[in-house]
């Protein structure tokens, strides 16, 4: 599917004369050289959470994690699709306005490249989108925070309700590794400012 058409729901919801997410370019922005894209926004909406956000083909694949990722093992997060988003929202960070579609204030708390690592019985390579579709997807990040191999799994299909996903970090745990930070204290690795930093200097508009 065309990024075109899969961005058609992130456009229907939002007006972008009033927010300034970007509306996405045409398709045929792949992965850099160093491999596809991920991003971690923390998205001061109705509700806290982060969202959690890897390239694949021409889009943003999107989940909602209200906890945020860990970089403990034993931490489950429970993760909620979302609308796909365009590649650069990797960048975006401001206000949205109040009363639009996601209105709070977002900061980039990580990002990096990843690296797909999923298999199939017999040890092959199955394609990273093909993994998804399955339900269940393997993957090295490489961030400015989060390091090392994690997995999103399905564990229910939205038939009779919401579809959800389980992120968890595979392996031994980091040295050091200390779950998840303080939202409200976390700082941007694109900027070095915090939810309420962006807020005071961008305001609503």
């Amino acid at each position: 599917m065309a990024a075109e058409d899969r961005l058609r729901t992130y456009r229907a919801r939002r007006d972008f004369g009033r927010t300034r997410e970007p509306a996405g370019r045409a398709a045929g922005t792949g992965a850099g050289g160093d491999g596809p894209r991920f991003v971690v926004q923390i998205h001061d909406a109705r509700r806290m959470h982060f969202d959690f956000r890897l390239q694949v083909g021409d889009v943003l694949r999107s989940w909602s994690v209200p906890k945020g990722p860990s970089d403990d093992p034993g931490d489950r997060r429970l993760a909620v699709p979302t609308e796909d988003h365009p590649l650069e929202y990797e960048e975006f960070e401001g206000v949205i306005p109040r009363g639009r579609y996601g209105g709070g204030t977002v900061i980039v708390w990580d990002r990096g490249t990843y690296e797909p690592l999923s298999h199939d019985r017999g040890g092959h390579p199955v394609d990273f989108a093909e993994s998804l579709e399955r339900g269940h997807a393997t993957f090295r990040l490489r961030g400015a925070k989060l390091h090392g191999a994690y997995a999103l799994t399905r564990f229910r299909d939205g038939a009779d309700g919401e579809e959800a996903w389980l992120l968890v970090r595979k392996g031994p745990a980091r040295p050091g590794a200390h779950g998840t930070p303080d939202p409200r204290r976390a700082r941007s690795v694109r900027t070095g400012r915090t939810l309420a930093q962006v807020a005071a200097a961008d305001g609503e508009r």
